[in-house]
């Protein structure tokens, strides 16, 4: 192929950041910390190796994702409780905030709401920063293990505990109803403890070792009423390979906790986006 003259000077063009966040309503850090010191805890689920379960969490709650045994990687998805409708938006949450979030940084909401659902009020892996490979913990670029993707590459194999799966079973039981009715909701997620990024040659998809160890956890305040949705991913740490039964696998431990009353003295659940949603003439 013949590169143009200007080739080089194409390449060397400064880039721009798509969306900068100074306007960007910044979460009261101050505030939630000082919660925080006041939180009793209401309830727990345990996330069984290669199976999901739901949770609750009202507004302005916390919810902390603990590694309890070995090493091991969640598919996360949040839905508000009320409209299940309205669920995390992974695409919008890395346009804002990066390939991965941490403390300080939000999970934002599906259009046509656009808001916070959750907030990140405290990570024990925020030290792990970006290695030397690019790689980085708690993503928003992995679309989640799926047996549609594993029966492609697979030749047809068929595997059941993918996380879509897992969490396609978890929130139809939920709901009471037939998985082909819960599976549209299911949507794309938070990785959570996932050590992942793009290589360098080829802009490939790449996981590898978590950096995650029992008593690690990543927690959460939550801004609305939410359903969370939460799979302990069939590939453990994600060091080999993901979607089989070969990799050694952990539960994962959620749990509720409230802060004590007048503790968050000034908060409100925030409101949708105010867009008219005319869409021009």
């Amino acid at each position: 192929m013949t590169h143009p003259a200007d080739a080089e000077a194409r390449r060397a063009v400064a880039p721009v950041i798509c969306y900068p966040v100074e306007t960007l309503p910044v979460p009261d850090m101050a505030l939630y910390g000082a919660a925080r010191d006041t939180l009793t805890k209401t309830g727990e689920v345990t996330v069984p190796p290669r199976e999901a379960r739901t949770f609750h969490v009202p507004a302005g709650h916390f919810f902390r994702i603990t590694s309890v045994e070995g090493a091991q990687v969640g598919d996360l998805n949040l839905h508000n409780a009320h409209d299940l409708s309205e669920r995390f938006y992974s695409g919008k949450t890395r346009a804002l905030h990066g390939t991965h979030i941490t403390t300080g940084e939000r999970m934002w909401s599906s259009f046509p709401h656009l808001r916070p659902m959750a907030t990140v009020t405290h990570d024990t892996l925020n030290w792990y920063g970006i290695d030397d490979f690019g790689g980085s913990v708690h993503d928003v670029i992995g679309t989640r293990c799926d047996p549609y993707t594993h029966t492609l590459l697979s030749d047809g194999g068929q595997y059941h505990h993918c996380c879509h799966s897992n969490l396609t079973r978890a929130l139809a039981d939920h709901m009471g109803v037939p998985r082909s009715d819960a599976e549209p909701l299911v949507h794309d997620v938070l990785n959570v403890f996932m050590c992942t990024g793009f290589t360098r040659d080829t802009g490939q998809y790449f996981m590898k070792a978590s950096p995650v160890r029992p008593g690690d956890y990543i927690e959460f305040f939550a801004e609305i009423d939410l359903l969370g949705n939460l799979s302990a991913c069939p590939g453990g740490d994600c060091s080999s390979e993901h979607s089989s039964d070969a990799a050694a696998c952990h539960p994962l431990l959620v749990e509720v906790f409230a802060p004590a009353e007048g503790s968050l003295a000034g908060w409100q659940s925030p409101p949708v986006s105010r867009y008219d949603r005319t869409h021009g003439a």
